[in-house]
């Protein structure tokens, strides 16, 4: 095991934390909040249990993944799917105010 690097430790966290900044997650957990029946200490832990959970399952993935396909291929497909997610995403607002 590698030892832990600060400066990658504070990127990955900007960068998540920027990139979790009114997402739909964040949308969500903060319209469960908003119910006054709701205990909001439970909203919190059930919501940072799930994104502890995915961000296992993803850094669980992209390890195995690392092994059969390099850095450069994976940041190319991603940036993609980013694009794609993007246009997608611009067309569906098009369609809808149309």
């Amino acid at each position: 095991m590698r030892k832990m690097n600060t400066r990658i430790i504070l990127t990955v966290f900007v960068t998540v934390f920027l990139a979790e900044l009114g997402d739909k997650t964040q949308l969500a957990t903060l319209l469960f909040s908003v119910d006054r029946d709701i205990n909001k200490f439970a909203v919190f832990c059930a919501a940072a249990f799930a994104l502890i959970l995915s961000t296992a399952i993803a850094v669980t993935f992209g390890a195995a993944i690392s092994n059969y396909i390099n850095k450069r291929v994976l940041t190319i497909i991603a940036g993609a799917g980013f694009i794609a997610f993007g246009v997608w995403t611009l067309l569906q607002g098009i369609r809808t105010s149309a």
